[in-house]
């Protein structure tokens, strides 16, 4: 009776752990790598583009790298350091399909500007959706509104590789020899 009584709690207690356990789509989000596409806006007398590398998350904080490329006017162009805050709590709203908005700030490379940005994402399923990003520049309120998709790092390290080492990593081994052979 007490061995029945001790395995009984021991599951309860697994239960109690597992219902207060975070959801494993948000521990598959921080360990996943946003891809935001490139996007452009006219301007009056230009056109500006903004270029994102892919942004990792830690602690809560997606960051990488930016480019804002103006034409004609390629002295106002300017690259630099992007941090967007994602807590987990907005993290699991954005993969229960719902749109958030977040903050962050872009750091210039070259003066060491600061420049605040705020960010909506409206998700279309879980690895997809549109982001509107925006900034201050001058007088000048700069909209972005690309699209973004989520990968995991092994999917990123693999698209890095060159095209051919793609192909033949991913052929089978006898395929991979009768291709090494030219046959």
């Amino acid at each position: 009776m007490k061995a029945i009584f001790i395995a009984l709690a021991g599951l309860a207690a697994g239960v109690v752990a597992a219902a207060a356990a975070p959801a494993v789509t948000n521990a598959a989000s921080a360990s996943r790598v946003l891809i935001i596409e490139p996007s452009s806006m006219p301007l009056p007398t230009a056109k500006a583009t903004l270029t994102i590398s892919p942004l990792t998350r830690t602690n809560g904080v997606y960051t990488g790298d930016y480019k804002l490329k103006v034409f004609p006017y390629f002295f106002k162009n300017e690259k630099g350091r992007l941090a967007i805050n994602v807590p987990d709590e907005l993290m699991a709203t954005l993969n229960d399909g719902r749109p958030v908005t977040v903050g962050g700030t872009a750091t210039a490379a070259k003066t060491g500007r600061i420049r605040r940005i705020g960010a909506t994402a409206t998700p279309v399923d879980v690895d997809h959706g549109t982001v509107t990003l925006w900034f201050m520049s001058n007088t000048q309120r700069m909209t972005f509104t690309p699209a973004y998709h989520f990968v995991g790092k092994s999917t990123l390290r693999l698209a890095a590789q060159p095209a051919s080492a793609a192909v033949v990593t991913n052929l089978p081994t006898a395929s991979s020899q009768a291709l090494a052979a030219g046959k």
